[in-house]
């Protein structure tokens, strides 16, 4: 449909198209950084395959593009994730004519996946990956430790579920509330718990068996 005469070019529309569309997914920008991307990835499959390839490869990599967001948002252990990001590099290389441009193209969506880090240093992030992270920013006065809290002593406690645990979720144990996580497996709100490890202020929990 379109020409591009340097392979090295896929790498920049690549790199531009991963970079706002995982932006996108990192901090609110209202959609902008969304439609970006998407111009320049539809740019890169356009430049290489037919009509019929073009929605092909369009679809499966908005279904990978899907499958992180439904990890974010949802599940919060990496495993859709993986998929999504493979899927994404697969259809990336393979709509290539070539197979230089198709490194190329594969690498801009790693640096670019990479580079969409940095908007986490100007824009406000979303909460969704918050999770994945695991990262405990809430403040003293609404019952939180700090970052830099040991947590070691709760090891062996015993406590309930504030929400549900998928894995990640909240608990309190003695009247106080902990973001932890319970090992990959789903526990729901309401149900009694046992700290079996920390590491640092990662909380590992398990269901109590009545």
């Amino acid at each position: 449909m379109f020409a591009i005469d340097a392979a090295w070019i896929a790498l920049l529309i690549t790199g531009f198209g991963t970079m706002f569309l995982f932006g996108e997914l990192f901090v609110n920008m209202k959609g902008i950084f969304g439609v970006l991307g998407l111009a320049f990835i539809t740019f890169y499959f356009m430049s290489y395959l037919s009509t019929t390839m073009f929605f092909i490869m369009m679809i499966v990599y908005l279904v990978s593009l899907l499958l992180i967001i439904i990890d974010g948002k949802l599940l919060n252990d990496g495993t859709l994730s993986t998929i999504g990001g493979i899927s994404m590099l697969f259809t990336v290389g393979m709509s290539a004519p070539d197979w230089v441009t198709g490194m190329y193209g594969v690498s801009g969506v790693l640096l670019g996946a990479f580079g969409s880090l940095l908007f986490l240093k100007v824009f406000p992030k979303r909460k969704m990956w918050s999770k994945i992270a695991l990262l405990d920013q809430l403040t003293s006065e609404q019952g939180y430790n700090s970052m830099n809290a040991s947590y070691q002593y709760l090891v062996g406690k015993e406590g309930e579920t504030l929400t549900d645990l998928r894995p990640v979720g909240n608990i309190k144990v003695e009247n106080n509330e902990y973001s932890a996580v319970s090992n990959g497996h789903w526990i729901q709100k309401g149900e009694a718990i046992r700290v079996e490890n920390v590491d640092g202020t990662k909380i590992l929990v398990k269901k109590i068996e009545l």
